[in-house]
Formats: structure tokens, sequence, C-alpha cells
């Protein structure tokens, strides 16, 4: 990558991530709606943290921290790098204030791009890529955890008019078809030169069985069926510990659904709207996207089928909403790929010892960075995350036609 396409590409990202927050207060920006959800401000500092932390203290000539406290605050979950703030407790950090961290940024960012000017060591630049990649991530996490947290609002704020230039719009959903696929031996994950995270490698092969996968995500409308057929209260469709969560905390339909006598209301960053019935239904857990599939008689896919059938749309052209809407839950339980080394040092925390627990999501959403995903990205949350933009696309077995 040229010097001129980094700076472009560095200034890019930033911006993007105070763009996210211009329209909040400072108010909104200190706020933690619950503890798997962080503040605003602490995403804009952490990010820079990671800059300072992983590329400046290694990198930078007579280095000194912009605030020696910042290593313990806005350490996430690096224990290489030492002692960290609790997570749940992000939201009582109302100093430093925002004024501050929004500096700190604008100070990292002269020293970051001063080091691309006189380094030419190539681990610096795949540490600023990666850098980079990691707060792409963050900017998707501040629009969830902010609507999270606008949503416990009783006034029902928008954080944008609608539509906004900040996000694409979402793709309505089609006439649902079903693609086939043939037993076959394939490979699945990164292979090429471009950036990838290093849970997305070795790539190796995977054997599938004859499968099928619907051509689009399952709407709004479909899912709705799924909850006046009463598929909250049906025990059958349920995984056990699904079963017990739902009991749990009543559930009875999705995050952000509401009912009134008018209808079917959807809490977006738009505020309270009604329910946009051919959109995709999101913000499910792996739980009730397990159930709808039972209920549908299909299942989800595996991460392999899917990889395998985003590789084949490429040239065939079958599958729609790939990656301009919801994430999607597969079936596969989030583990190394066979031969997966982890990175040497603290930045080797980065995705493998979260490999327990928790369930591989494929594609990308609406909120995700235009760019940042691929064929082979391997998201990955637990069973009853669903603060997050995720839905789901069905898959069925098929008889072999050869048998």
């Amino acid at each position: 990558m040229q010097h001129a396409d980094i700076i472009d590409r560095w200034q890019q990202v930033r911006q993007r991530s105070l763009a996210i927050a211009a329209p909040l207060s400072a108010e909104d920006c200190m706020a933690q709606s619950m503890p798997d959800a962080s503040p605003i401000k602490w995403h804009l500092a952490h990010t820079t943290w990671f800059f300072e932390t992983f590329i400046l203290e290694q990198f930078e000539e007579h280095f000194q921290p912009f605030h020696h406290d910042f290593r313990v605050l806005f350490n996430s979950y690096y224990n290489g790098i030492g002692e960290k703030h609790p997570r749940p407790q992000r939201g009582l950090l109302t100093r430093p204030p925002l004024d501050m961290v929004l500096a700190y940024r604008q100070q990292v960012d002269v020293r970051i791009l001063r080091c691309c000017d006189s380094i030419h060591d190539p681990y610096f630049f795949q540490l600023l890529e990666l850098g980079l990649q990691h707060e792409q991530q963050h900017q998707e996490l501040m629009l969830t955890d902010v609507k999270h947290l606008l949503s416990c609002n009783p006034l029902n704020p928008a954080l944008y008019a609608s539509p906004a230039d900040l996000l694409p719009s979402v793709a309505t959903c089609t006439t649902l078809a079903w693609q086939n696929y043939d037993a076959c031996l394939c490979e699945i994950g990164h292979q090429g030169t471009g950036f990838s995270f290093d849970n997305e490698s070795p790539r190796h092969r995977q054997f599938l069985e004859p499968f099928q996968l619907a051509t689009r995500l399952i709407s709004n409308a479909e899912y709705l069926a799924f909850v006046n057929d009463g598929g909250y209260r049906k025990p059958a469709l349920w995984l056990a510990e699904g079963w017990d969560w739902v009991r749990q905390h009543d559930l009875q339909h999705p995050l952000y659904w509401h009912t009134d006598p008018q209808g079917w209301q959807e809490f977006t960053l738009y505020g309270l709207q009604a329910l946009k019935l051919q959109h995709p239904v999101s913000h499910l857990s792996y739980f009730e996207a397990s159930a709808y599939a039972v209920w549908a008689d299909a299942r989800l896919p595996t991460e392999a089928e899917w990889e395998y059938a985003a590789s084949q749309h490429e040239t065939e052209g079958q599958l729609s909403q790939l990656f301009d809407s919801c994430w999607q839950w597969t079936s596969s339980s989030y583990s190394p790929y066979p031969g997966f080394v982890p990175a040497t040092g603290a930045v080797g925390e980065y995705n493998g010892k979260f490999m327990v627990n928790q369930y591989v999501l494929r594609g990308a959403s609406a909120f995700t960075p235009a760019g940042h995903s691929r064929n082979s990205y391997r998201n990955f949350f637990p069973a009853t995350a669903r603060w997050q933009l995720t839905g789901l696309r069905l898959a069925r077995s098929q008889q072999d036609p050869e048998e």
C-alpha cells in the first residue's frame, strides 16, 4: 500500500468513528446500558489505546503515553498488557471527560502519521492495518451499543433522521427460494494476500453433504407468523437451555419489537417505527434463530456450508442479502481451525481465547463498515446475544441425487 493510500485510509476510518458519535451528547457518550455494551466514549478511547499500546509503544522514538492511567482504563481484555478496568463499570468513568478522549485521539493521530513517514518495517504496517480493522469492528459495536442505550429511554429517541447518510438502507426481502448444493470436498478459510483476522486461517478442507440454502434472509413478516403461532410458548421448538432462557426473561418477540392497538412497531436508530414486514428480521439470539428453523422444518447452516455457498455466489449469483442486512447465525460452534496458531504476544489474545461457548455468524450487516467483511470472516457471539444486528438464513439437508 502506498504512503498516500495509508494516510487516506487512516483518516477515513478514524473520521467515521467521530461521525458516528457526532449526534450524541457528552451524556449519551458516557452511559452504559448493560455489561455487554460499552459507552461511546470508551469505544473512542479504546480504539485509540490500541494504536498507542500496540504500535506507538513499540515503534515511536522516545515514547511517552498520553496519560499513564489510560493503559488500565481502556484495556479491554489483553491480560498480556496488564490490569483492566472492570467491563461492567465502564459507564462509571465520568473522568476523563469526553473532551480529553477526543484530544487523546487527535494526538495519537498525529503521532501515528509521523511514524508512517519515518518507519519502513512491514510489521508496523501490519499492526496498523489490524488496528484499523479493529476500529471498524468497534464502529459496528458503537451503533449497536448506542441503539440499546437509546432503546432503554421511554422517549424512544432517534439517533439519526431518516434516511441517514451514514448507514445504507436494508435490502427488502424478495420471494424465498432454495438453492441446491451437491456433496463436495471444499476448502474454507482465508486465501489470498488481503487482510484477514487470525481466526480465518488456516485454509482447510471440509466435506459437505448435499444441502439447500435459502436464497435470502427470513423477513419480519415470516418471523411474525412464528410469534403469532405461539413460537415463544412451545418448548418443543427450543433447545433446553434456550427454553430456560425464554422463560427466565419472559420473552415473547425479538428484542426491539413493540405492540400496541395500532400494530407492531420496532425501535430503530431512527426512533420507534412501524414494523417493516418485508425487511429481514434482526436482533435475534442463536436460540431464537434455532427455534424458528425448527418451526420452519429447516435448520441453520454450518459455517462451511455458508462460506462454500457464498464463494459459489461470486460466480453464479444465486443468493441475496449476504452482506448488506444482518449477520447470519450458523450452527457451528466457534472453535479453532485445524492448525490454528495464535500470534505471539498480547496481540495473540485478539480472537483465540474466545473459542469456547460461542457460535459463529457469517456475512455482515447494515452496520458493518463498507469493505470490512468477506466470505471467510468469522463473527461470533454467545447463544443469548441479541443486541447485535443478527438474523437468520435457513438451510435444509437433501438426499444426494446420485443415491
